[in-house]
């Protein structure tokens, strides 16, 4: 006799949030599209009204949909801001090491850099000469750069024009976040550092010096590498741990 497997059949919620984000990911429904109402969607699915509701707000979660009202739901494209919270925590839970952070961020960071030198607009350079201007101030201030250099790192992705690194660094970034705070008060020189490497890897971009950018911006996560040693910190310690 033939052994049957039980089939594992998703609930109905997320059958519903399945189908719509397979209408958003071909192209039939695009961002800023209207979805029908939560009444209209339950008669079509031939399911209960909370059932959509429920599929709904698991679409809101990943980004894919939101509230315009109460009542009116629109298509949405994650950027990330959406994205690198989940991946974020998806990273911490993998027990992933300050090494291979680094390791990543030294092969993204440059070629951002690189990308961003070769492509700037005079819109990218007004924005990295401002946070260069806040991070001075901050740093002749006695305080922390840490989140103007977060800022920094990410102007310099967007400037790229590469839709693909933007996405696949920013969680890289926010998990080194933690990672500089917890060295910094151990290194009074690293915020000097910070500022030469960053007034050096903006004139980089700002004379269109692609090979420079990406040199600069090399030192300075070399940078960070170097500090973490000094602190005596272990490179393999999970950032699950900072």
């Amino acid at each position: 006799m033939v052994a049957f497997t039980k089939l594992e059949l998703p609930p109905a919620y997320r059958a519903v949030s399945l189908e719509i984000e397979r209408l958003i990911l071909d192209g039939t429904l695009k961002p800023g599209d209207a979805l029908p109402s939560e009444t209209d969607l339950a008669g079509r699915f031939g399911v209960h009204r909370s059932t959509v509701r429920e599929g709904i707000r698991q679409l809101e979660t990943e980004g894919l949909v939101r509230r315009e009202t109460r009542k009116r739901l629109v298509v949405a494209a994650p950027d990330s801001a959406d994205l690198a919270p989940r991946a974020s925590r998806a990273l911490t839970l993998q027990q992933i090491t300050f090494r291979e952070l680094w390791e990543a961020a030294m092969v993204m960071e440059p070629l951002s850099a690189a990308l961003t030198a070769a492509r700037r607009t005079d819109a990218v350079l007004a924005e990295l000469d401002a946070n260069l201007a806040r991070t001075e101030a901050t740093i002749v201030a006695g305080q922390s750069p840490v989140a103007l250099d977060m800022e920094f790192h990410s102007l310099i992705a967007a400037g790229s024009g590469n839709r693909a690194l933007i996405l696949a660094r920013e969680p890289i970034g926010q998990l080194l976040y933690p990672a500089y705070v917890a060295i910094r008060p151990h290194l009074p020189q690293s915020a000097g550092r910070l500022m030469t490497a960053h007034r050096a890897i903006v004139e980089a971009i700002r004379a269109r010096d692609a090979d420079e950018a990406r040199i600069w911006m090399a030192r300075h996560i070399e940078d960070l590498n170097r500090g973490w040693v000094l602190c005596g910190l272990d490179p393999d310690m999970s950032v699950a741990n900072l």
